[in-house]
């Protein structure tokens, strides 16, 4: 009976040691479920998109940084950042599961920057239970190590100017200048983040490096390029509406949104709907991309990071130009010198109109992932879908940006010259990102 026994509480130690033994498995999956989640929160806290990409930059960046310490082959696009030291190093000793590390890192970096922390606290506990049981040992030096590196990027972000640009002033809007960008139906907010091209970079070496050309001369006098490219958002308006709701400028229009500002007005009652930012749409394309190509956890997490810093970069510059041309939408001079019942096709954001951010971010992102994953990479951009909007197909990345940044002009809501000088403007600063970082092409 004892010999029973004694083989009974053998083979319940040996089942306990090889359940303690068992490894976590984090996947490439974890990864682009841990960005959903970032994202739908963002949605929620309703971020501007200048701030959601700063969001989206440190959240990777600090788990991108863990990975290469497992794979020192990784590209080290960290090191000519301002005054951003090495990361700690782990115990040489410790059971370290670094795709573990980095996504502990990735959330408690996202949960400082965004507002509604309880929602990934839940989430990430989920997981936490999740690794716990496979293997506390393990889970707990992973965590640890994660944390650690986290406190330490935490103390770099900030010093980004961030914090300091929370109390800066208002915009002020007063002005007789009627080229002047003023507020614009229909909940007429302050312009937003007037003090963003005071935040740190992370490539550039001032926010103005990429200025664009200059926006035609302010003019209402019929026969001048500002004029006509005035008239020319009222006609396309105008020609959209012969077509019905059926026409593809809309349609496109629609898709490329992206507007977190957008407000429904019922009798007194104001209330928000709630989008993704353009900084979130390439996100989600770049984790379809990264999922079409069967990316591992690193491979993924390299691919959003650079393409992250392109975006927060992209933002930095474009914010730079708009506050500094700040030039007045076309609403607001149709509605007052054409056409005063005229209503673009999309909500018109708050901030002035010059250059387009859709086009700078978009020209940016389409570079870097054009470098990552190849000149014909061809994907269906379902990103839209939550939102209640069909996929649209696309056979590059570039094709992509070329449609996001048309659709500002059939939106209503940018003069061409915004559109075009604003990809130009992206599509170079995505190559300067791409050189800094030496972005290269991903084995798929």
């Amino acid at each position: 009976m004892k010999k029973y026994l004694y083989f009974f509480i053998s083979t319940l130690i040996l089942t306990s040691c090889t359940k303690e033994e068992k490894p976590i498995v984090v996947t490439a999956e974890n990864y682009h479920q841990t960005l959903d989640k970032i994202t739908d929160i963002m949605v929620h806290d309703i971020f501007s998109p200048p701030v959601a990409s700063r969001i989206y930059a440190y959240s990777n960046l600090v788990a991108y940084q863990i990975l290469r310490e497992e794979n020192k082959d990784l590209t080290d696009i960290s090191s000519s950042f301002e005054e951003l030291k090495p990361i700690p190093k782990a115990d040489s000793a410790a059971n370290i599961n670094y795709n573990l590390a980095a996504l502990v890192a990735k959330m408690e970096i996202a949960k400082k920057l965004i507002f509604s922390e309880e929602l990934l606290t839940t989430y990430r506990d989920s997981l936490y239970t999740a690794w716990k049981k496979t293997n506390n040992e393990e889970f707990i030096s992973s965590k640890d190590y994660g944390l650690k590196v986290a406190r330490h990027l935490s103390t770099w972000i900030d010093k980004d100017n961030y914090k300091e640009t929370r109390t800066m002033p208002k915009y002020s809007v007063y002005s007789d200048d009627p080229g002047r960008w003023q507020p614009t139906p229909p909940s007429y907010m302050d312009g937003i983040e007037p003090h963003w091209q005071k935040i740190r970079p992370f490539t550039l070496d001032s926010a103005s490096q990429f200025k664009p050309e200059p926006h035609p001369e302010f003019s209402l006098k019929k026969g001048t390029a500002f004029y006509d490219e005035l008239i020319e958002v009222y006609k396309i308006k105008k020609e959209m509406e012969k077509k019905g709701d059926e026409a593809e400028e809309i349609k496109i229009a629609q898709f490329w949104d992206c507007n977190p500002y957008v407000s429904t007005q019922r009798g007194h009652l104001m209330f928000a709907t709630k989008k993704i930012t353009p900084g979130g749409h390439w996100m989600g394309i770049c984790k379809i991309a990264s999922k079409k190509a069967k990316l591992n956890f690193a491979q993924s997490s390299y691919a959003y990071t650079t393409t992250a810093i392109a975006l927060a970069d992209g933002f930095i510059s474009c914010w730079d130009e708009k506050y500094s041309s700040n030039l007045v939408r076309p609403e607001t001079l149709i509605n007052k010198y054409i056409d005063e019942k005229w209503k673009p096709v999309l909500q018109t954001p708050p901030f002035p109109e010059y250059s387009s951010g859709h086009s700078v971010v978009s020209g940016a992102a389409s570079v870097v992932l054009t470098r990552i994953f190849g000149d014909e990479f061809s994907f269906e951009d379902n990103t839209e879908v939550k939102y209640g909007l069909p996929i649209r197909s696309f056979t590059s990345f570039s094709q992509a940006a070329n449609e996001a940044a048309i659709s500002r002009l059939y939106g209503g809501i940018h003069y061409r010259s915004a559109v075009e000088n604003g990809i130009i403007q992206g599509r170079n600063l995505g190559k300067h990102v791409a050189e800094k970082l030496d972005i290269q092409p991903l084995t798929y």
